[in-house]
């Protein structure tokens, strides 16, 4: 089991997803931190996170996280670095399905104000609530599995040659923002879920042909593989931290990355041109093997860089009030991408970033990961 030595333990509380199955109980910290919680089920997945310093606003001020898998007995063990503040336990009965990871509820700053990006403003507070996402982007071996499941039952892409890639290890891309969403509904539906898209309010006639703007209503937000809305995005992409340009911090270089290096920006550490792992094999495109870099705080790889990610909202401005689980715009017009790409500058890379596009668009930097509810 993995622990990190700490000194002082200075404040708790606890934030469950699951409060049918009872809250974590502390059962004992001691004087080098070392937590003790039990009361969890076994096999679940829970995560405790904890405040950058004794000083300055720490109840915002998130500095990292340890997840784990909760053992036979229902107990973790679990420490935090030296003058930490413990945030609290978030945990769900449901262990991460294979290849994905669990992003707890709770509220961050969405946008940013650093760099004079106007779409990035104003900030403001979103809770989004429990979910899992695919650690990777969705590489071209996993497309043609289900892409070719689902051209035998039922299903139609808007181009053949939808979730081309680089090799089987690289993010698929090519494929537009509706093929992208047909795609979520046949991994579910090949895998015995009930699909998330249906081209009606009752949610009777499943999404798997032709070009339709599925309306937010038109969605079972509580079953099957989907896109991940533009809030949960961000929240994930971030990795628990608050106020950064990147996953990890404030600047980037291509040991972190895949992107096109520009080292004018004060940000960009480098070195200059394309990504030397990317761009093995060609320039066109010069995408990287998924988790060629370290992970987030969630365990997210290429949350910046590599190719761009489709999300579900369209594109709208930003309201300063607070917001609970937004799915964007009623309208519809361009669909969201996020998180730059192989030929980027960093600028495109950085967590708040946002940009958008017919969702029949489909380019070599454009890909996507999906996400899934914890009750799944």
């Amino acid at each position: 089991m993995k622990t990190f030595k700490a000194f002082l333990l200075l404040a708790f509380t606890i934030v469950t997803s699951s409060p049918a199955q009872g809250a974590p109980v502390i059962t004992s910290f001691s004087q080098n931190g070392e937590l003790v919680c039990s009361n969890l089920t076994p096999g679940s997945v829970a995560s405790v996170e904890w405040a950058a310093s004794l000083s300055g606003p720490w109840q915002t001020n998130w500095a990292g996280r340890e997840t784990v898998t909760v053992g036979s007995n229902g107990v973790i063990q679990v420490s935090v670095p030296m003058f930490y503040r413990v945030r609290g336990v978030a945990w769900t009965t449901n262990p991460a399905p294979v290849g994905m990871a669990f992003i707890p509820a709770g509220s961050f700053t969405m946008g940013a104000s650093l760099d004079y990006d106007s779409a990035a403003i104003p900030l403001h507070s979103v809770y989004v609530s429990a979910f899992y996402m695919d650690k990777y982007e969705v590489t071209k071996s996993l497309w043609d599995s289900v892409y070719q499941w689902a051209t035998n039952y039922g299903y139609s892409f808007d181009f053949s040659d939808s979730g081309q890639g680089k090799a089987t290890n690289h993010p698929a891309q090519m494929m537009t923002w509706y093929d992208a969403v047909k795609w979520c509904n046949a991994r579910s539906e090949k895998e015995g879920r009930v699909p998330a898209y249906y081209t009606d309010a009752g949610l009777t006639t499943r999404y798997r042909t032709g070009q339709v703007d599925v309306q937010t209503n038109w969605v079972n937000w509580g079953t099957g593989y989907r896109l991940p809305t533009e809030a949960e995005w961000e929240k994930a992409a971030r990795g628990g931290m608050s106020g950064k340009r990147f996953p990890w911090g404030d600047t980037i270089s291509q040991t972190q990355a895949n992107y096109y290096g520009q080292t004018s920006y004060s940000y960009d550490l480098g070195p200059n041109g394309y990504n030397s792992i990317g761009s093995v094999g060609g320039t066109s495109p010069a995408t990287s093997p998924t988790g060629s870099f370290a992970a987030n705080g969630y365990g997210l790889c290429d949350m910046a860089g590599n190719v761009w990610e489709w999300c579900w909202d369209s594109y709208g401005v930003y309201t300063s009030s607070s917001q609970t689980d937004p799915r964007g715009p009623a309208s519809f017009g361009s669909r969201v991408y996020r998180g730059g790409g192989w030929g980027h500058v960093a600028y495109y890379c950085r967590t708040a970033n946002r940009n958008g596009d017919s969702p029949d668009g489909r380019f070599d930097y454009l890909g996507f990961r999906s996400v899934l509810p914890p009750s799944q």
